[in-house]
């Protein structure tokens, strides 16, 4: 696992933050306690381990997670209520991010399970971006012109609670080859596309020589000019970038692109940073996009922090996505004017290549909303 985690600190960004912003990011994001002992003899016991084996020994326990975290059990109790609709699913390189004992930790926030999902919302729905209705395969998925998307996996590192695809039926779409030629073939029989988005789930759950075998099938269609991953991976568990899945990717014909999704600079670590680099070291255009999370990245220091950790670690800050309204993650919307306002302070302290394009995504539109 990630060790030793090196935490997020001031000393490390390569624009300086103006000191109210300093303070105010100060304040309220220190960097978290010693580990418990039992804790860090876990954590320590799990780095050596190959990424495939991380995931496999991730948490799924609810009252294990609080445990570890030093959190009260009301909280446990909880969890195990609303992970029966989305279950819990954190690995260990992330935990050791966490602070103990604090349950605003932005990071805890967003892979803990609350009572507030259980919570029926109007405006909030199961496919809130029209996922289902632009199937073209099973696997295949197409809302813009000149792209398609490809769900090559049904499993991830970690269960995001306000993932907009937590209720999304992976079962009827298994990612399995038989599945995948179907897709093929509907790509290889429409010259109109130009680049294909690997998605799930999460594409580097995959095993490297699988992954491989699907790049190269879409490595030898004609018209295609790009492949673009879409992938949590590298932030959770960024042992997952190997040298093979690095010699692979940066051997293709295809341009390759891998967009991965951070939304705090707390989960930007040295060793995810590390990972990162050996991306953009290769030739692989890497950007981010975040979501604008109420208590996890809805004010100015975090969201100036996580670009300028972002561009130390060579990653594009390219989208700040409006909360897409999924089921059970009300609790994490911020008003589309808190974030403009974000945007256009953003704007007035960072140069314009380190502010994220604000954007929601709306079913059945020709392409995402720019919202500022």
């Amino acid at each position: 696992m990630v060790v030793p985690v090196d935490r997020f600190n001031e000393t490390m960004l390569p624009f300086p933050l103006r000191p109210a912003m300093l303070s105010a990011y100060s304040a309220t994001n220190r960097s978290p306690s010693t580990t418990a002992g039992s804790r860090e003899l876990d954590r320590t016991a799990t780095e050596s381990r190959d990424w495939q084996t991380q995931l496999k020994t991730a948490i799924r326990d609810p009252h294990q997670l609080c445990h570890e975290l030093r959190l009260p059990a009301s909280q446990a109790d909880a969890a195990v209520r609303a992970s029966r609709h989305h279950p819990l699913l954190v690995p260990w390189s992330y935990l050791g991010r966490i602070r103990n004992g604090d349950p605003n930790d932005p990071l805890l926030r967003q892979i803990l399970p609350v009572d507030e999902e259980l919570s029926d919302v109007a405006g909030f729905s199961s496919d809130p971006v029209g996922d289902n209705s632009s199937k073209r395969t099973a696997v295949l998925l197409q809302k813009y012109s000149g792209r398609a998307l490809m769900i090559t996996a049904g499993a991830c590192a970690v269960h995001c609670r306000f993932c907009f695809r937590r209720h999304f039926a992976f079962r009827d779409s298994l990612a399995a080859p038989a599945y995948w030629q179907l897709a093929l073939d509907a790509i290889a029989n429409d010259p109109l596309l130009e680049e294909i988005v690997l998605s799930g789930g999460d594409p580097l759950v995959l095993p490297d020589h699988q992954l491989a075998e699907l790049l190269e099938q879409l490595d030898v269609i004609p018209h295609l000019k790009r492949v673009r991953i879409h992938t949590r991976l590298p932030i959770m568990i960024p042992q997952r970038v190997t040298d093979e899945f690095l010699d692979r990717l940066s051997g293709l014909r295809l341009a390759a692109v891998v967009v991965v999704h951070s939304n705090h600079p707390h989960e930007l670590d040295a060793n995810v940073c590390e990972a990162l680099i050996s991306l953009v070291q290769r030739g692989i255009l890497v950007f981010n996009q975040s979501v604008l999370l109420r208590g996890v990245n809805d004010d100015l220091a975090t969201l100036a922090a996580l670009s300028q950790r972002l561009l130390e670690c060579r990653v594009v800050p390219y989208y700040l996505h409006q909360l897409d309204r999924v089921a059970g993650a009300a609790h994490f919307e911020v008003p589309t004017a808190r974030g403009r306002h974000l945007i256009a302070q953003l704007r007035e302290a960072l140069p314009g290549y380190a502010v994220p394009r604000y954007v929601r995504e709306i079913a059945g539109e020709a392409s995402k909303t720019v919202l500022a």
